[in-house]
Parts: C-alpha cells; structure tokens; sequence
C-alpha cells in the first residue's frame, strides 16, 4: 500500500498503489491507460453530442452519464462538453473526483452502475478536451535550441537572452486539433537561396517537433502576475503536442517577428489529459544548470520547485512511410529521450507567463518546445537529425529522409515511469501528412 504524503509536487496516495487491480477487461495491463493513470477527455459516437470521459484500459468511461455518482460540486462541471468547468474548480476537487473513479474500477459492487456506460475507445471520436482560449509554445528544451543554433550560428548556437528568460511565442489556437487529424502540407511564401525573389509554393520542408502539451487550471485576473510558489498548482496536467512546422516558410518569414504561417497550419495533440494528481509520483528534481550559469531572477527560482518541478518522462517519435505500411514493416524510432532535457521548469514557464500581469485562463495551453538530448538518438525533429536538410536518414524500407514527405506518418508516445510506481502513458499523438490542396 502507497503511504499518503503530498507537497507542492501533488499527493500521493492509495489510487496510485501499484498493486491495485481493476475489474474493467485489460486494464490493468495496459500500457498507458491502467488504474493508477485515469486521464481525462472528451468524446463523441457519431452524431451525439460530446460527453466527459476517463480512459481506463483500452475503454471508456462516460462520467457525463453518472455525474450523479459524483460529489455535487463536480456534477454540474462533468455535465459540460468540455474540460473547462472542471479544471477551473480547486484542485481538491479533482482529487476528489479520482477518489472515486479509483472506488467505482476497484469495488466489483459498482460494476453494474458503470458497466452500462463503458465503451470500447475504438468506438468514439475523441474530441478537443478543453475549448482553448489560447496557444504559447516555448522554447524550453535547451539542446534542441543548440542544435537550431548550431546550424546558423557554430561558434555561438545560444542568443544571449536564453539563460535568461523563458523564451516563447504565441501560437495559434484554432488550428490545434487531436491526434489523427489530417496534415495537408501548408502552401506559403518561399525564398530559395538562389532565387532573387520569393515564390507562393508547397512546402518542401516539413518537420515534426517532439513536445509536450501543459493545461493551464484556474482562472488568474489581468494584472496580477502567478508566483513560482503558486504555479504548479495552475498545472491542471499534461499531454502530447507536435507543433508541426514548415522549416523552408520559416526561414522566410520569421525575422524579424518569429514564426507565424510556419507554425499556425496545424498543432496535433494528444486527446487525453494525463492529470497533475496522475503525475504526482513522477515529479523529480529539476537537472542542475551548468557551471556558469546565470541564477534566474528571483521571480522565477524556487527551491522547492527545483526539488520536483521536473517530470520522469521519456518521449518518442517514430515514423511511418506508405512503402513501410504496405511491406508491413513497423514503426521506425527516430527519437527517445526524457523531459528532463527541459532548462525551465513547467511552472517557471508558467509564472513568467504571467510575469506582466497576463491572465491566465482555464483550457490555455503552453507547449514546452521540441525536447531534445545531447545525442542524435535524441533529437526530437528532423531539422536536427537531417541537420538542416543535408544528411539524410535511411529507413528499414530502404526510403531516405530529410523532411517529410505526402504519406509519412508520425507518431508521438510518452510513458512516466518511477521505481515503486505503475507506469503510465499518454496514448497516442499522430498524423499523415497529405499534399496541399
């Protein structure tokens, strides 16, 4: 039996004792979705209307049918068509609600009440979790912005400013869609490097971007800034999140400002919301900064947050061409490796985020920005791993690769995992690219 204990990092308690079993089929075995997890979405069945769910195993539960089971400061919030009425209750209340999805999967007694209202995840559409109000992706995976910078500045990859200060930009939220959406290959303007002028094409140079996605919880009111103290508990959990990019568009149009049509075409997340109590057993030490660094601001450094502001999570891309789905060939791994190769923690990011008196707003999302590692098994994009477009990547189907191309499927997975705990997923983040129409 896990002993309760609890911190700014989450508590720790009896729905995340390994040993637990559940009476729904396969669940316990399952990769991402066992008891211990209990992530939480939004689905549809064809034409009815969109409902709150939990996944448990390879099913779903529908929580807006049994709302009623539930503690009457939930029921309303889980009658909603999506997340946002429930993350902007405190964060007890969601305790609260695991409490008892952990009782009514545990205790066979409440099989009849909820079996009625499984069903199996092949059968639904999951859908947006949140209405988003608005996007931020940041810039916070330090070695992906090395080897960025490496490529158009050697001697000096990092800008002066990166130890600094979080860097982000504002992203679109409109265009964010779950995993399986279609990705059309954006169409925009283009400057080859032999060309005089630019030209309105197809993009050339697609890439993946390996992330994770941060849903802000709470309502925080314009002008008043989230201390570092406080900004774990806006967490409200995590998901994946491929901002796709088109790296020849990019190049193009985003100095002075950034980047702006290169990004907004499509953002793919994972439609599961894998909860801050879900990640309470997770929560590791941020890595030290390297000798030399600079100390953060006071705003922006807390001890405690640096004792546990950092997830045990690995991340991985893998690819799919149309030669390798015909030959039946699996997967390719293009890239592994943890979080922890983040330089700012989730709620730094938070917290700057509102440093100006921004207000944060429930169903915000933050990106953390591509997570890579030191080593080429570990870059989360193909700009690195091509570096830049000049070497090439060589697949199990004898195909090679710089960018993506019309076909290729790219698939996202992440699995937390801590000695003495059951490790849990986020399930998939996927998309095909198709050509421009």
């Amino acid at each position: 039996m896990v002993a309760p204990r609890s911190g700014s990092e989450g508590v720790i308690d009896h729905t995340h004792d390994p040993a637990a079993g559940c009476w729904v089929p396969g669940a316990s075995e399952h990769a991402d979705f066992p008891l211990q997890n209990l992530p939480l979405g939004v689905f549809s069945m064809g034409s009815n209307n969109a409902g709150i769910a939990v996944a448990i195993g390879d099913w779903i539960v529908n929580l807006s049918a049994i709302a009623v089971q539930f503690p009457e400061a939930l029921q309303t919030a889980l009658g909603m068509k999506t997340l946002n009425a429930l993350f902007a209750l405190p964060g007890g209340s969601r305790r609260d609600l695991r409490h008892r999805l952990f009782s009514l999967l545990t205790d066979h007694a409440h099989k009849s009440l909820v079996e009625p209202h499984l069903y199996r995840q092949s059968d639904v559409q999951m859908q947006l979790p949140f209405q988003i109000g608005d996007y931020t992706d940041f810039y916070a995976g330090i070695h992906h912005a090395k080897n960025i910078g490496k490529l158009f500045r050697p001697d000096n990859p990092l800008l002066p400013n990166y130890k600094h200060v979080p860097i982000a930009y504002h992203g679109r939220a409109s265009s964010i869609q779950v995993s399986g959406a279609q990705v059309i290959r954006p169409q925009g303007q283009c400057k080859p490097p032999e060309a005089d002028l630019p030209v309105f094409v197809s993009c050339e140079r697609l890439d993946y971007e390996l992330e994770m996605g941060v849903w802000i919880a709470g309502e925080s009111d314009l002008g008043k800034p989230v201390s570092i103290a406080d900004a774990a508990d806006r967490i409200g959990g995590l998901c994946l999140l491929n901002d796709w990019s088109a790296r020849d568009i990019q190049a193009w149009e985003y100095q002075p400002l950034g980047p702006f049509l290169s990004k907004s075409f499509l953002t793919t997340i994972s439609p599961w919301v894998v909860t801050s109590e879900a990640l309470a057993p997770f929560r590791i030490a941020q890595p030290p900064r390297y000798s030399g660094d600079p100390v953060p601001l006071p705003y922006l450094w807390d001890d405690e947050d640096q004792e546990t502001g950092a997830f045990a999570i690995t991340l991985e891309a893998e690819i799919s061409t149309a030669a390798m789905r015909k030959a039946g060939l699996p997967l390719h791994r293009l890239s592994s490796g943890p979080l922890s190769n983040m330089y700012w923690t989730a709620a730094q990011m938070v917290t700057h985020h509102a440093s100006n008196g921004c207000n944060l707003r429930t169903g915000d999302l933050l990106g953390t920005g591509t997570i890579s590692g030191e080593q080429r098994e570990s870059y989360g994009s193909l700009m690195e791993l091509s570096e830049g477009g000049v070497q090439a990547i060589e697949l199990p189907s004898g195909e090679k690769r710089c960018f993506l191309e019309d076909g290729d499927e790219l698939s996202l997975r992440a699995v937390a995992a801590c000695d003495g705990f059951r490790s849990i997923g986020f399930g998939p983040c996927k998309g095909r690219v198709e050509s421009s129409r």
